[in-house]
């Protein structure tokens, strides 16, 4: 018995492994993405596209195999709270590479020599180290089960949620030029696929939490305002 609870063990720490290996995935898939933004690079944006296989494949691959687990032995008190928590959090990282081929998609579609805006573009900048820095910051709060770095998470959410308002403002101040304005409408999509992915880090904040107190609580929800939810 004790030898089957040791394997359970040993197993549910590979799957976590595999499911946080995975973030680094999406920060691999997030950096080019935002690098072929930068640059108009539609080479590089097809690549982004074509690699979602891998996270794709990642998720599966954990997802199968806590299922499997489940199957073999039922686990008990902490121990599910993890299993539950890894379902959650692979199906995060399947959705944030997602987010990465979005943008991605929309490279070729704003034009390979489209007119840009600074300002635009250098909140997108902004928006894209927010977003990176939490999905670090997630991986790391969760294989720590670091309760503090997890909540810290939501301020810098608040962060990114405000970038992403301040560019849609930009995009419909940005002028009367027609291909510019075009340009900022495909900015703001890529904005929100940005805020998206620091939502998602934040869920898995969440669950990071729940696995050390065993209790699940939203750090924020629609009623909630940011600078409340923030504070909390």
């Amino acid at each position: 018995m004790q030898e089957t609870r040791h394997n359970f063990r040993e197993t549910l720490k590979e799957l976590e492994q595999q499911a946080l290996g995975g973030l680094d995935l999406v920060i691999q898939q997030l950096d080019r993405a935002l690098e072929s933004v930068s640059y108009q690079d539609v080479e590089l944006a097809g690549m982004v596209v074509a690699d979602d296989d891998r996270i794709d494949g990642r998720y599966l691959e954990v997802h199968q195999g806590v299922l499997s687990l489940l199957a073999r032995q039922a686990p008990v008190a902490g121990d599910l709270r993890t299993v539950a928590a890894l379902l959650h959090i692979i199906r995060c990282v399947e959705r944030m590479g997602d987010q990465c081929v979005n943008i991605a998609k929309l490279v070729p579609l704003s034009g390979y020599e489209a007119p840009k805006d600074k300002d635009i573009l250098d909140a997108i900048e902004r928006m894209g180290q927010y977003a990176h820095s939490q999905v670090c910051q997630a991986k790391q709060a969760f294989s720590s089960r670091n309760v503090e770095r997890a909540q810290d998470l939501v301020r810098q959410d608040v962060e990114i949620n405000r970038l992403n308002r301040e560019i849609f403002r930009r995009a419909v101040d940005v002028g009367d030029n027609l291909e510019i304005r075009e340009w900022a409408m495909f900015m703001v999509l890529v904005a929100r696929c940005l805020e998206r992915i620091g939502d998602n880090t934040v869920d898995i904040a969440e669950q990071t939490v729940f696995v050390v107190t065993g209790l699940f609580r939203e750090f924020a929800d629609a009623s909630t305002p940011p600078e409340a939810a923030a504070a909390g």
